[in-house]
């Protein structure tokens, strides 16, 4: 089973991990910038610790300030371990997505209720032996998290979806047209990215309530509506600022204790 000791000098009881588009916390009041070293190598960049609104909170960018790591390359276990030993109890993460659904809009938020995971060659788990634990992903939420993120994105006046089904994939390249149509009309998913597994895996294990914030840029591929890539940036920043009021206004209302879901119970059923 593997230890989180505390890390010295530092704590956090909510982490926001940024995805594309979001490298800086610029909300934070009172930041220090913190190099956190794991059993599993250094986490993407160093992470800054800070207060909203009178609450502790750690930031990490999940590809690096600058997007200097692939999603395929990024140390999920390192992340996950770091924030774990920070005290983070809760993890917003937030991820840049495509749209497998024509009422899925760019520019929308989706709060996903489920995923389909089709990487390949990840580090999906923390327990590699001896101890062996086979955790439940059947409710992969946390549920008090997703509703909060939704009622407060509601309130906020930004379109947002409350459940969808996050196909993610190895990357870094895209989907085909023949896979896109897969994922759309076989698998019947929602979004498509390339980040959230094994972040999800991992922070069930790590025992800390996790939701996502999914952004959507753009139609994936099945829609064959040729998009440039300046209207990607323009969808980008404007889900960018929006995804920074939304955590302003969602961290203060985040409970200081998880209640007893699956997330933070994960291991009591699971372990060999």
């Amino acid at each position: 089973m593997p230890a989180f000791p505390p890390e010295p000098g530092a704590s956090a009881e909510i982490a926001v991990i940024g995805g594309s588009g979001l490298y800086d916390p610029e909300f934070f009041e009172e930041s220090k910038e913190i190099k956190v070293y794991t059993p599993y190598g250094l986490p993407s960049d160093n992470i800054i610790v800070g207060k909203v609104k009178g609450r502790s909170v750690a930031f990490l960018p999940r590809h690096g300030r600058g997007h200097k790591v692939p999603p395929h390359r990024v140390n999920y276990r390192a992340n996950i371990w770091a924030l774990k030993s920070l005290g983070v109890k809760w993890i917003i993460s937030v991820s840049a997505v495509g749209s497998l659904r024509e009422d899925y809009k760019p520019g929308d938020f989706v709060i996903p209720d489920q995923f389909i995971d089709m990487t390949k060659k990840r580090e999906y788990t923390f327990f590699e032996g001896p101890v062996v634990a086979h955790v439940s992903m059947a409710d992969p939420f946390c549920e008090d998290l997703r509703r909060l993120a939704y009622e407060t994105a509601k309130e906020l006046g930004i379109a947002v979806h409350s459940k969808g089904t996050y196909v993610c994939i190895e990357g870094p390249r895209f989907s085909t047209r023949a896979e896109s149509r897969i994922w759309k009309d076989v698998f019947k998913a929602d979004i498509i990215g390339m980040t959230l597994v094994p972040e999800v895996n991992l922070a069930c294990e790590a025992q800390t309530c996790y939701a996502t914030i999914a952004m959507i840029t753009d139609y994936d591929v099945w829609a064959e509506r040729p998009v440039t890539a300046q209207e990607v940036i323009e969808t980008m920043k404007r889900n960018t600022e929006n995804a920074k009021r939304l955590l302003y206004e969602l961290i203060p209302r985040i409970p200081e204790e998880p209640k007893k879901c699956s997330c933070c119970n994960s291991l009591e059923a699971a372990l060999l």
